[in-house]
């Protein structure tokens, strides 16, 4: 089964950058200063943050659908993330050492089944899901925070 998993896309982005303090704060927006190495994970290159690195903080309609599994909630972007990361039958190093929600949608954005699991059976999980005839895609989550991860096509 192939499959791809893929960060979002820097434009989404690019505008919020030159704006001022007040003017993120008026869209809920925070820029940040990671003081850490992990706890900051950008939804653009896949990766955590390292200390010292200014990133966004903001709200995201991450599955924007018509009906009840519509949903949004905060995420993190890197400034120096100037690509999107794209993965290809792999895993991102960056989910084998965390917990996982994987959500999976069918076509209409309806869920169809879930599971939580450890970061190093993310692709037993992805195969299985994707073996069903009503799976479309996935939505991966980090678990405990309950934060958006990334979507997982197939390909």
């Amino acid at each position: 089964m192939s499959y791809r998993i893929a960060g979002l896309s820097p434009e989404l982005f690019a505008h919020l950058w030159p704006l001022d303090e007040a003017a993120l704060h008026a869209q809920s927006i925070r820029r940040v200063v990671a003081d850490s190495d992990r706890g900051f994970p950008c939804r653009v290159s896949l990766d955590n943050a390292r200390a010292g690195e200014t990133l966004l903080l903001l709200p995201f309609q991450h599955h924007d659908v018509a009906g009840p599994y519509r949903a949004s909630g905060p995420i993190f972007v890197r400034e120096q993330a100037t690509r999107m990361a794209v993965f290809e039958n792999r895993i991102p190093e960056f989910f084998l050492r965390r917990l996982l929600s994987v959500r999976a949608y069918d076509a209409n954005g309806w869920m169809q089944a879930s599971e939580v699991v450890e970061g190093t059976q993310l692709a037993q999980a992805i195969e299985s899901f994707f073996e069903r005839g009503d799976v479309d895609y996935l939505h991966l989550h980090n678990a405990r925070p309950g934060c958006f991860a990334a979507r997982v096509d197939r390909h």
